[in-house]
Protein backbone atom coordinates (compact mmCIF):
# COMPACT_ATOMS: atom_id res chain seq x y z
CA UNK A 1 0.00 0.00 0.00
CA UNK A 2 2.79 2.01 0.75
CA UNK A 3 4.53 1.59 -2.60
CA UNK A 4 1.42 2.08 -4.12
CA UNK A 5 0.85 6.08 -2.31
CA UNK A 6 4.37 6.66 -3.32
CA UNK A 7 3.98 6.19 -6.89
CA UNK A 8 0.36 8.22 -6.90
CA UNK A 9 2.73 11.04 -5.09
CA UNK A 10 4.96 11.12 -7.58
CA UNK A 11 2.76 11.31 -11.02
CA UNK A 12 0.93 13.76 -9.28
CA UNK A 13 4.02 15.66 -8.56
CA UNK A 14 4.95 15.08 -12.40
CA UNK A 15 2.22 16.26 -13.53
CA UNK A 16 1.80 19.94 -10.93
CA UNK A 17 5.14 20.31 -12.65
CA UNK A 18 4.56 20.26 -16.37
CA UNK A 19 1.12 21.46 -15.91
CA UNK A 20 0.78 25.21 -16.69
CA UNK A 21 1.69 27.19 -14.33
CA UNK A 22 -1.04 29.40 -12.49
CA UNK A 23 -0.06 32.35 -13.42
CA UNK A 24 -1.78 36.57 -13.72
CA UNK A 25 -3.98 35.24 -16.16
CA UNK A 26 -6.79 38.03 -15.52
CA UNK A 27 -9.80 37.57 -17.68
CA UNK A 28 -7.41 36.72 -20.88
CA UNK A 29 -8.80 33.88 -22.43
CA UNK A 30 -6.91 30.70 -23.75
CA UNK A 31 -6.20 31.94 -27.64
CA UNK A 32 -3.90 29.49 -28.78
CA UNK A 33 -2.56 26.10 -27.62
CA UNK A 34 0.01 23.77 -29.55
CA UNK A 35 0.97 20.27 -28.48
CA UNK A 36 2.29 19.23 -31.85
CA UNK A 37 0.47 16.17 -32.25
CA UNK A 38 -0.78 17.40 -35.79
CA UNK A 39 2.52 18.89 -37.04
CA UNK A 40 3.62 22.46 -37.24
CA UNK A 41 0.66 24.12 -39.54
CA UNK A 42 -0.04 27.10 -37.30
CA UNK A 43 3.45 27.92 -37.22
CA UNK A 44 5.36 30.32 -40.13
CA UNK A 45 9.43 29.29 -39.80
CA UNK A 46 11.31 31.71 -40.74
CA UNK A 47 13.76 28.70 -42.05
CA UNK A 48 12.48 25.68 -42.25
CA UNK A 49 15.28 23.88 -43.23
CA UNK A 50 16.65 23.98 -39.54
CA UNK A 51 13.32 23.06 -37.73
CA UNK A 52 12.39 19.28 -37.23
CA UNK A 53 8.85 18.04 -36.23
CA UNK A 54 9.26 14.55 -34.66
CA UNK A 55 7.97 12.16 -32.15
CA UNK A 56 10.32 11.27 -29.32
CA UNK A 57 9.27 8.49 -26.56
CA UNK A 58 5.43 8.68 -27.75
CA UNK A 59 5.77 12.87 -27.58
CA UNK A 60 5.78 15.01 -30.79
CA UNK A 61 8.15 18.00 -30.38
CA UNK A 62 8.80 20.93 -32.52
CA UNK A 63 12.59 21.50 -32.88
CA UNK A 64 15.83 23.42 -34.20
CA UNK A 65 18.07 20.95 -35.99
CA UNK A 66 21.11 23.06 -36.48
CA UNK A 67 23.19 25.99 -35.06
CA UNK A 68 23.62 27.49 -38.47
CA UNK A 69 20.70 29.06 -40.28
CA UNK A 70 20.16 30.47 -43.91
CA UNK A 71 17.59 33.21 -42.34
CA UNK A 72 19.40 36.51 -42.13
CA UNK A 73 17.43 39.27 -39.86
CA UNK A 74 17.42 42.78 -41.62
CA UNK A 75 19.29 43.38 -38.24
CA UNK A 76 21.67 41.08 -35.59
CA UNK A 77 18.74 39.19 -33.65
CA UNK A 78 17.85 35.77 -33.28
CA UNK A 79 18.40 33.24 -36.71
CA UNK A 80 16.13 30.51 -35.53
CA UNK A 81 12.30 31.73 -35.08
CA UNK A 82 9.16 30.49 -35.45
CA UNK A 83 5.96 32.39 -35.03
CA UNK A 84 2.46 31.72 -34.29
CA UNK A 85 0.39 32.35 -37.53
CA UNK A 86 -2.73 34.78 -37.50
CA UNK A 87 -2.48 35.97 -33.89
CA UNK A 88 -1.44 39.21 -32.31
CA UNK A 89 -1.79 40.34 -28.94
CA UNK A 90 -0.93 43.42 -26.97
CA UNK A 91 -1.10 41.72 -23.19
CA UNK A 92 -0.70 38.03 -23.00
CA UNK A 93 0.61 35.14 -20.54
CA UNK A 94 2.90 32.80 -22.91
CA UNK A 95 4.01 29.25 -21.27
CA UNK A 96 5.88 26.50 -22.65
CA UNK A 97 8.42 23.61 -21.96
CA UNK A 98 11.43 23.66 -23.63
CA UNK A 99 14.80 21.60 -24.07
CA UNK A 100 18.10 21.94 -24.79
CA UNK A 101 19.65 19.81 -27.20
CA UNK A 102 23.45 20.70 -27.71
CA UNK A 103 25.38 22.24 -24.90
CA UNK A 104 26.72 24.75 -26.33
CA UNK A 105 28.28 26.76 -22.88
CA UNK A 106 27.97 29.87 -21.65
CA UNK A 107 25.33 31.22 -24.43
CA UNK A 108 23.17 27.87 -24.38
CA UNK A 109 19.41 29.32 -24.82
CA UNK A 110 16.08 29.92 -25.65
CA UNK A 111 14.24 32.89 -27.15
CA UNK A 112 11.06 33.96 -26.86
CA UNK A 113 9.72 36.73 -29.62
CA UNK A 114 6.82 39.01 -28.89
CA UNK A 115 4.78 41.87 -29.69
CA UNK A 116 6.57 41.40 -33.02
CA UNK A 117 5.55 44.41 -36.11
CA UNK A 118 8.07 43.21 -38.58
CA UNK A 119 11.55 41.42 -38.94
CA UNK A 120 13.12 44.93 -37.62
CA UNK A 121 11.06 45.60 -34.78
CA UNK A 122 9.96 43.42 -32.07
CA UNK A 123 11.52 42.55 -28.25
CA UNK A 124 12.81 38.88 -27.45
CA UNK A 125 13.73 37.41 -24.36
CA UNK A 126 17.16 35.88 -24.59
CA UNK A 127 17.59 33.18 -21.92
CA UNK A 128 21.15 32.02 -22.27
CA UNK A 129 23.29 30.32 -19.72
CA UNK A 130 25.42 32.96 -18.72
CA UNK A 131 24.19 36.76 -18.91
CA UNK A 132 26.41 39.33 -20.68
CA UNK A 133 25.18 42.51 -22.28
CA UNK A 134 24.07 39.95 -25.30
CA UNK A 135 23.14 36.83 -22.76
CA UNK A 136 20.56 35.98 -20.56
CA UNK A 137 18.70 39.54 -21.35
CA UNK A 138 15.89 40.42 -22.68
CA UNK A 139 16.06 42.76 -26.12
CA UNK A 140 14.62 45.09 -28.14
CA UNK A 141 15.27 45.21 -31.81
CA UNK A 142 14.11 48.67 -33.43
CA UNK A 143 15.14 49.01 -36.79
CA UNK A 144 18.91 48.81 -35.46
CA UNK A 145 20.80 45.63 -34.11
CA UNK A 146 19.52 44.04 -30.80
CA UNK A 147 19.65 46.06 -27.85
CA UNK A 148 19.36 44.68 -23.78
CA UNK A 149 16.78 46.70 -21.58
CA UNK A 150 17.68 44.68 -18.75
CA UNK A 151 21.18 44.62 -16.78
CA UNK A 152 20.28 40.60 -15.51
CA UNK A 153 23.50 38.74 -13.72
CA UNK A 154 21.42 35.70 -12.92
CA UNK A 155 22.90 32.28 -14.85
CA UNK A 156 20.32 30.42 -16.35
CA UNK A 157 20.05 26.64 -14.72
CA UNK A 158 19.96 25.04 -17.95
CA UNK A 159 20.20 21.35 -18.25
CA UNK A 160 19.34 18.31 -20.32
CA UNK A 161 16.15 17.83 -18.91
CA UNK A 162 12.88 19.70 -19.66
CA UNK A 163 12.58 23.21 -18.27
CA UNK A 164 9.12 25.34 -18.26
CA UNK A 165 9.09 28.72 -19.44
CA UNK A 166 6.56 31.47 -18.74
CA UNK A 167 6.02 35.30 -20.19
CA UNK A 168 3.94 37.60 -18.84
CA UNK A 169 3.15 40.79 -20.75
CA UNK A 170 0.89 43.93 -19.92
CA UNK A 171 1.61 46.67 -22.28
CA UNK A 172 -0.50 49.26 -20.40
CA UNK A 173 1.90 49.08 -17.89
CA UNK A 174 5.00 48.24 -19.73
CA UNK A 175 6.01 45.10 -17.53
CA UNK A 176 7.20 42.19 -19.16
CA UNK A 177 8.22 39.36 -16.85
CA UNK A 178 9.98 35.67 -18.00
CA UNK A 179 10.16 32.80 -15.78
CA UNK A 180 12.47 29.85 -15.93
CA UNK A 181 11.15 26.69 -13.81
CA UNK A 182 10.44 28.80 -10.70
CA UNK A 183 6.78 30.18 -11.42
CA UNK A 184 6.96 33.13 -8.54
CA UNK A 185 10.30 34.71 -8.91
CA UNK A 186 11.10 36.49 -12.58
CA UNK A 187 14.32 35.13 -14.15
CA UNK A 188 13.90 38.36 -16.16
CA UNK A 189 12.39 41.84 -15.53
CA UNK A 190 11.83 45.19 -17.56
CA UNK A 191 9.45 47.67 -18.68
CA UNK A 192 9.32 49.37 -22.26
CA UNK A 193 6.20 50.82 -23.45
CA UNK A 194 8.18 50.89 -27.04
CA UNK A 195 5.57 48.00 -28.76
CA UNK A 196 1.87 47.25 -28.41
CA UNK A 197 -0.13 44.64 -30.31
CA UNK A 198 1.92 42.12 -32.50
CA UNK A 199 3.00 38.41 -32.80
CA UNK A 200 4.49 35.90 -30.70
CA UNK A 201 7.20 33.37 -31.40
CA UNK A 202 9.64 30.85 -30.01
CA UNK A 203 13.32 29.78 -31.26
CA UNK A 204 16.48 30.68 -30.47
CA UNK A 205 19.64 32.84 -31.36
CA UNK A 206 21.78 30.37 -33.05
CA UNK A 207 21.22 27.14 -30.29
CA UNK A 208 19.56 24.04 -30.27
CA UNK A 209 15.98 23.18 -28.92
CA UNK A 210 12.89 21.25 -28.65
CA UNK A 211 9.46 22.85 -27.36
CA UNK A 212 6.24 21.31 -26.46
CA UNK A 213 3.06 22.33 -25.01
CA UNK A 214 2.61 26.07 -25.94
CA UNK A 215 -0.12 28.26 -24.43
CA UNK A 216 -1.14 31.46 -24.87
CA UNK A 217 -3.88 33.64 -23.02
CA UNK A 218 -3.87 36.73 -24.36
CA UNK A 219 -6.18 40.33 -25.92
Amino acid sequence: MKTHLATLLCIAITSLSQAEPPAMLGTMPLIFSEDFDKGFDRWEVLDPQTWTHRVIDGNAVFGINQRESSYKPPYRSPFHIALIKDVSVADFVLSFRVRSTKDTGNHRDCCIIFNHQDAANFYYAHLGAKPDPNSGQIMIVKNAPRTPITRNTKNVPWTDGWHQVKVVRDSTKGSIEVFFDDMTTPQLSANDKTFGKGRIGIGSFDDMDDFDDVRLHGK
